[in-house]
C-alpha cells in the first residue's frame, strides 16, 4: 500500500470522495432534498426546471468552495497545533533536581 504522500503525488488520493457525513439527520435531510426537488420537477416547465436546476448547480460550486476552504483552513490549524505541541515537548518534562521544567 501506498503512503498518503505517495498517493496524494500520483492522483491517487481523493478524500472527498469519501466523506458521507454521520450525522443522524444527514440522509433523511438528503431524502426530503430529493423529494422535494422531484416535486418541483413535476409543477415547473422543463425549462424553468433546467433554470432550477443551474442554481442548484451554483449552490454546489459555492459549497464547494466553502469546503475546501474550511479544509484547508482545518489542515493548516491542526498542523500549527502539532507543531507547537512537538516544539514545546521538552516542557512536559520534570527536572529531577528542581521541580522545573526543562
Amino acid at each position: 500500500m501506498n503512503s498518503i504522500l505517495e498517493a496524494l503525488y500520483r492522483g491517487q488520493f481523493h478524500p472527498e470522495e469519501a466523506i458521507v457525513p454521520s450525522h443522524p439527520e444527514y440522509r433523511p435531510l438528503r431524502r426530503q432534498i430529493a423529494a422535494m426537488t422531484e416535486q418541483w420537477k413535476k409543477r415547473l416547465s422543463e425549462e424553468e426546471f433546467c433554470e432550477l436546476e443551474e442554481l442548484f448547480d451554483l449552490c454546489d460550486r459555492s459549497d464547494g468552495m466553502h469546503i475546501e476552504a474550511a479544509f484547508l483552513h482545518g489542515l493548516k490549524l491542526g498542523s500549527s497545533i502539532m507543531i507547537e505541541v512537538m516544539t514545546a515537548r521538552e516542557e512536559l518534562v520534570q527536572n529531577a533536581s528542581s521541580s522545573k521544567s526543562l
